[in-house]
């Protein structure tokens, strides 16, 4: 009986869609499928129409680890679990390795020593730095780790933050643009400081050539801005390559880029010149990123510079995902923790965030929001004297009024 039922509604079934394909045949259009009725409304959102989904999603994420939660009453407990679980999302910590560093060119100049080093910061990456000495000074100094930022040039990135007497035209206008004409470093070492800065992995010298490219040869030095503008596109194409291919490698590439700034410390404490207990960092943008992480990550930084790098993540769903790159998500970690609960694992250490009013990558309720997190987890953590949030009337970009603060800070902080 059921086999009877079934095989009558097979032939219903198949006879009324014959009618209809052959009605639709007939009438020479395709069958139309009606979708069910929606309500369209612009969302305003980088995800168009499937916002609303994530951000429900969203809704349900409670930041586990998060210092300002009930999980943790003693700020070592959460130092210790927080900083283990980062180091378990990231998934590179390989096993240590000397930094065997050897100096393969020197320049003087009236202020300062240039050295160009190659060291090891694992089993796998001999790393390019740029280490800047001041010649006025008296035994060991402060030393600053300056963390160079993305803005879409993959082509320099140690070069961002230096001036190197002869720049590539491409960095001249970088260094107006981003830096306000004057380059971290520099100036830095005007100050006293002894710095490094490296290429970060996929920029400067650890830049993707691809297979067309090769015709352009390796030398920057000898490219046009018109090359330096088709090689520099051919590398941000290849953003998401590099992603998928770490992924499937089981890596991650902020992973790679982090432990390669904590290893960049391991060298910057071994030269004569620095007072290993008087470490700094700062950056802006990814930069600032990398300083944030650097200062979370590794005890030995005492006091770092976040600029133009810090918003809490939510509000960035809606508008603010296209505008960051894919060395900026860490996957799994906003499950655990907001990007200021990282920060205020600085604590009881000195930690200064600058914030752009006009900064286009991130949410001002963000930034603004991101501040008074930070300063209640300094709170909290019995060291509200060693956080320091500040916001200027500017666009994204380290002005060099945003720079004599940040310096004049460090100089302060280091000296405590």
């Amino acid at each position: 009986m059921h086999n009877d039922r079934r095989q009558f509604l097979e032939s219903l079934g198949a006879a009324t869609l014959g009618g209809l394909l052959a009605s639709s045949s007939q009438a020479g259009d395709p069958m139309p499928l009606p979708d069910p009725a929606r309500d369209l409304r612009p969302s305003s959102a980088d995800l168009g129409s499937l916002y609303a989904d994530v951000e429900r999603l969203a809704a349900n994420r409670l930041y586990e680890y998060s210092f300002l939660g009930q999980r943790f009453r003693e700020f070592a407990d959460f130092k210790r679990t927080a900083r283990e679980k980062i180091f378990e999302l990231l998934l590179h910590r390989p096993d240590a390795a000397p930094p065997r560093a050897e100096v393969v060119a020197r320049v003087e100049t009236e202020t300062h020593i240039r050295e160009k080093v190659l060291f090891s910061t694992g089993p796998h990456f001999r790393v390019p730095a740029y280490v800047l000495i001041p010649r006025k000074r008296t035994g060991r100094v402060p030393a600053i780790v300056d963390l160079h930022s993305h803005g879409g040039m993959f082509l320099f990135g140690k070069e961002k933050v230096i001036d190197l007497g002869r720049n590539h035209a491409a960095m001249t206008d970088y260094h107006r643009r981003n830096y306000d004409g004057r380059p971290t470093a520099t100036e830095l070492v005007r100050r006293g400081f002894v710095v490094i800065s490296i290429d970060a992995f996929m920029f400067g010298e650890r830049r993707l050539i691809m297979d067309a490219d090769i015709r352009h040869g390796w030398d920057r030095s000898r490219y046009s801005l018109d090359d330096v503008r088709v090689l520099n596109l051919a590398c941000r194409s290849k953003e998401t390559t590099l992603a998928k291919a770490l992924a499937w490698a089981g890596l991650t590439w902020p992973g790679i880029v982090f432990w390669d700034d904590i290893r960049t410390v391991d060298y910057l404490a071994s030269r004569p010149e620095v007072d290993a207990n008087r470490i700094g960092c700062l950056g802006i943008s990814m930069g600032g990123y990398r300083a944030c992480f650097l200062a979370a990550l590794d005890d030995r930084i005492k006091a770092a510079c976040v600029t133009g790098f810090m918003s809490t993540f939510r509000p960035m769903i809606q508008a603010h995902v296209d505008t960051h790159s894919w060395v900026h998500f860490v996957p799994g970690l906003q499950k655990y923790l907001d990007l200021p609960d990282v920060a205020v694992l600085t604590a009881p250490r000195s930690l200064m965030v600058q914030q752009c009013q006009q900064d286009r990558l991130f949410p001002l309720g963000g930034m603004r929001a991101s501040v008074e997190r930070i300063g209640e987890g300094f709170a909290k953590a019995g060291a509200k004297d060693r956080f320091t949030g500040r916001f200027y009337d500017e666009p994204h970009i380290f002005t060099r009024r945003m720079q004599d603060d940040a310096i004049d800070w460090l100089e302060r902080e280091l000296r405590r």
